[in-house]
């Protein structure tokens, strides 16, 4: 019984003297440091940039943005196809993208009046003739020299 008590007072000694030897923690105030309320003009490793006098003007020029090249053949829409028929004057219905029976007839007519083969398929051979009318060229507009007075 007695080395019971042994175990049960050695174990208890053990305890207090880890609890007891913790080290403290320190405060918040003290892990703080005071922060500088003055900002430095140059940083450090850094040089100072001159900036151009109010006089001087800085001009930004906008990149010209170009599309990018399709790679393979060119496919028109239905609109173009369309459009370039009814300025080669073979098309006579609305332009509204929609390849019924009016623009079947007005490619078949293009084909056979240019030689092409009479598909009714916008193709390659086809569209390389037809894409000349999908741009027509305008009419010149006058200018005051060219005017004539009555």
């Amino acid at each position: 019984m007695k080395r019971y008590y042994l175990v049960i007072m050695v174990i208890l000694a053990l305890d207090i003297c880890l609890l007891g030897c913790k080290k403290k923690q320190p405060e918040l105030k003290e892990l703080q440091t005071p922060i500088s309320t003055e900002i430095p003009t140059v940083l450090p490793e850094q040089t100072p940039i001159s900036l151009p006098a109010r006089s001087q003007e800085i001009t930004l020029t906008p990149s010209k943005i170009e599309p990018p090249i399709p790679q393979g053949p060119y496919k028109p829409t239905n609109e173009e196809i369309q459009l370039a028929l009814k300025n080669a004057g073979f098309y006579t219905g609305a332009i509204d993208g929609k390849i019924g029976p009016l623009t079947k007839k007005a490619i078949e007519e293009f084909q056979k009046a240019n030689g092409l083969q009479v598909d009714g398929i916008v193709g390659p051979k086809t569209w390389a003739v037809l894409s000349r009318y999908l741009n027509p060229p305008t009419a010149e507009i006058p200018t005051k020299g060219t005017l004539k007075k009555r």
